[in-house]
């Protein structure tokens, strides 16, 4: 039979054997923190930081920037819905995706690693729940941008004094979101794989603008890359999403394999040196 012993200035008795404290005495497991809490705390981090709170200012004061010069500078006749989301659509093509490469990179650049990886130890929630949220901010944008679209459309047919045309469809828009969304995942992407914020907005620059002039420079040159870009450079498959084209089973093909080559890949690559790297 074991023997009890009373540890002085504690009211708990413990086993001398195990020395464990009895049932009675044990404390309970913390139930684990829902997904809901990490989703809205990860949300709050996206917003809650200077730059990310000047990334959402600088989206809207851009947008209402595009609206004006589209009603100020463009022809009666160019004044369509299209031509306001596309203006719109371009500053938000590229502000969104440094949300989604800031939502990963500070918690090293910032060293809050530390703490959200302590709080929530499993690190693939609170990825997940990061990767979540991008592609929701980027569809709700995209719904946002049509909507100030569709003012701007109706104040600036209104001043020139014609009648108001709505040129996107059903089809078009899902499309446009669609093209965002990848726009989206590439910016997580280069967050989740280099770790670094400076690094992911170059790499997201590099991308958008440096890789697509060379594509361009080698279609005008070589006659196989004019024929085969869209299988290996993802803006080049992006394209016809933001021209409204009815893409054929080649173009959503091309789309696949180079959302697997830019996206896919190194995302599943950035993930597994994230879940084994050491935060400090």
């Amino acid at each position: 039979m074991s023997a009890t012993t009373y540890e002085p200035g504690t009211a708990a008795a413990t086993d001398a054997v195990t020395g464990l404290l009895p049932a009675r005495h044990a404390r309970s497991v913390p139930a684990p923190i829902p997904t809901s809490r990490v989703l809205g705390v990860e949300l709050r981090k996206m917003f809650d930081t200077r730059s990310g709170f000047w990334l959402m200012v600088s989206i809207v004061l851009l947008s209402i920037t595009a609206t004006a010069a589209v009603i100020i500078f463009s022809a009666r006749e160019d004044l369509t819905y299209g031509t306001f989301a596309a203006a719109i659509g371009i500053p938000m093509s590229v502000v969104l995706p440094m949300v989604a490469i800031l939502s990963v990179t500070s918690e090293w650049s910032q060293r809050t690693g530390l703490t959200t990886f302590t709080l929530v130890p499993s690190r693939g929630r609170v990825i997940g729940a990061k990767a979540a949220l991008a592609v929701a901010i980027a569809a709700v944008s995209m719904v946002v941008a049509l909507g100030v679209g569709a003012v701007g459309n109706l104040v600036g047919t209104a001043i020139a004094g014609v009648d108001p045309v709505w040129d996107i469809s059903a089809r078009e828009f899902g499309q446009i979101v669609l093209a965002n969304e990848l726009v989206m995942l590439v910016g997580f992407t280069l967050g989740v794989l280099l770790r670094n914020s400076a690094a992911g907005i170059i790499g997201y620059f590099v991308w958008s603008f440096v890789i697509p002039g060379i594509s361009a420079a080698l279609e005008g040159v070589q006659q196989w890359w004019l024929d085969n870009a869209a299988w290996f450079e993802l803006n080049t498959a992006t394209y016809p999403l933001f021209d409204g084209l009815h893409l054929t089973g080649q173009m959503w093909a091309q789309l696949a394999v180079t959302t697997t080559l830019w996206v896919a890949l190194p995302l599943a690559v950035g993930v597994w040196t994230l879940l084994r790297s050491e935060v400090k």
